[in-house]
């Protein structure tokens, strides 16, 4: 069965969009539709597997989500060239899920570090879906038998986890995929992942060796996407440094994070490189250099807050393109869990 190049790629509404969120993501996913067949997905199934007090409970559910869609159009993904939508519309997700926790293995579960680090040494207490949401995230993927998934390092181990479980299924049910007319006993593609940009990980204001984050205590140590002009900028000369000039050459950013981290978060926002950057404001101070990013800052994520405040105001036009994006994406989700159901053996309405 011959596969179409497409990408797939999926947000949390887990609320407080971030410059971390668009940088490591959003501005990829806008660069990636000029050239790729692209589903752009807000995963808020995957938000609802820790508690009730993390995701915020069903209204800010319903509220994180929209503005994510906003964040989305927002910043240039465009709903009517490609599919924007919510996944909790399409059932495949759920369904093809199932099909897939009986294919995958509990010890590749075990091995997932995400579901360690959020759930802590209370291990019992945590929800299945947390354990089991790679699962689901393969299920995200595979049900557009999606080639291509741009990932941050941190997700990296989980599109592993795709790749196995699409090998395995492609394994258990060769003899099946194989009456279905494909010779080489293919029916999912093995994933590949996308990793593009100079600032993929972006860091804290406060601390360069931790990632930015919204549940940082300190608004500070973060920009919101829907943080005005004057706000953007006073974070950013806010931004912790340290005394020393700014290096000329990459290698003068070593055991220097929040230095390299400003500097990257510079080269992704005006689309330079990292030696570039340090070529035009290396042996000057830091003052003239957060001046340069304040600005650059400003002219880049403040017109995309103040798209996102006028479409977050009309929340039946937002509704309106996910229902769209819904419709085509379920479209796609039904092919393929018709293939699939018919490769495992279920008998199903025709």
């Amino acid at each position: 069965m011959p596969f179409v190049e497409r990408v797939f790629s999926g947000v949390q509404p887990t609320g407080n969009l971030h410059l971390g969120n668009y940088l490591g993501a959003i501005v990829n996913f806008v660069k990636m539709q000029e050239t790729h067949n692209c589903i752009y997905c807000v995963v808020d199934m995957h938000a609802i597997t820790q508690g009730i007090d993390v995701w915020g409970g069903p209204a800010e559910l319903t509220r994180n989500t929209r503005e994510v869609t906003a964040a989305f159009i927002a910043a240039g993904i465009d709903p009517k060239k490609h599919i924007v939508f919510n996944q909790s519309q399409v059932s495949g997700h759920a369904e093809l899920a199932w099909i897939f926790n009986c294919v995958a293995r509990m010890g590749w579960l075990g091995r997932m570090t995400q579901f360690k680090e959020k759930a802590g040494k209370d291990r019992e207490n945590a929800s299945v879906g947390l354990f089991d949401y790679p699962v689901l995230m393969a299920a995200d993927i595979l049900l557009y038998r999606a080639t291509h998934v741009p990932v941050g390092e941190d997700q990296k181990q989980h599109l592993e986890l795709s790749r196995d479980i699409a090998q395995k299924f492609n394994n258990d049910f060769g003899d099946s995929i194989r009456a279905q007319g494909a010779n080489d006993g293919l029916f999912f593609p093995l994933p590949e992942p996308l990793i593009t940009g100079p600032a993929t990980r972006v860091m804290s204001l406060r601390d360069g060796t931790k990632k930015m984050s919204k549940s940082d205590a300190s608004d500070n140590s973060r920009i919101n996407l829907t943080d005005d002009a004057d706000t953007i900028a006073q974070k950013i000369r806010k931004a912790k440094t340290d005394p020393e000039p700014l290096p000329s050459e990459e290698k003068g950013l070593e055991a220097r994070p929040e230095a390299d981290n400003l500097v990257g978060i510079f080269a992704a926002l005006s689309g330079r490189a990292k030696a570039d950057v340090l070529r035009e404001f290396g042996g000057g101070q830091f003052s003239s250099f957060k001046n340069a990013l304040a600005e650059l800052c400003v002219t880049k994520l403040a017109p995309i807050a103040g798209e996102m405040k006028r479409l977050v105001a009309d929340p039946g036009h937002i509704d309106s393109i996910l229902n769209d994006g819904s419709d085509r994406a379920r479209a796609l989700a039904d092919e393929t869990m018709k293939l699939s159901k018919d490769i495992v053996g279920f008998i199903y309405r025709r």
